[in-house]
């Protein structure tokens, strides 16, 4: 199957270019990932598992991945905001 390649995009309206991360987050669905802003620290996670059974073999994958930055100076958690 192909995979489908998803970038969160974290923006803040103070900024003058507006964009404080591209984060690439190839092999999941965007109901897999979870952002939160707290404390002046923005945290991207996403994990899934996917299961095959073809009748003779079972197997499973199991992905995960964190990445978490500190805001720059002068910019608030509530002025962040993100997009698929």
């Amino acid at each position: 199957c192909r995979t489908k390649r998803i970038c969160r995009l974290l923006t803040s309206c103070c900024r003058p270019c507006g964009d404080l991360a591209l984060i690439d987050v190839k092999g999941f669905d965007p109901k897999d990932i979870t952002v939160t802003v707290k404390d002046g620290k923005v945290t991207v996670s996403a994990e899934r598992k996917v299961e095959c059974n073809t009748g003779v073999t079972r197997t499973s994958n199991y992905k995960k991945f964190i990445k978490e930055f500190c805001l720059p100076p002068g910019v608030r958690d509530k002025e962040v905001t993100y997009s698929v």
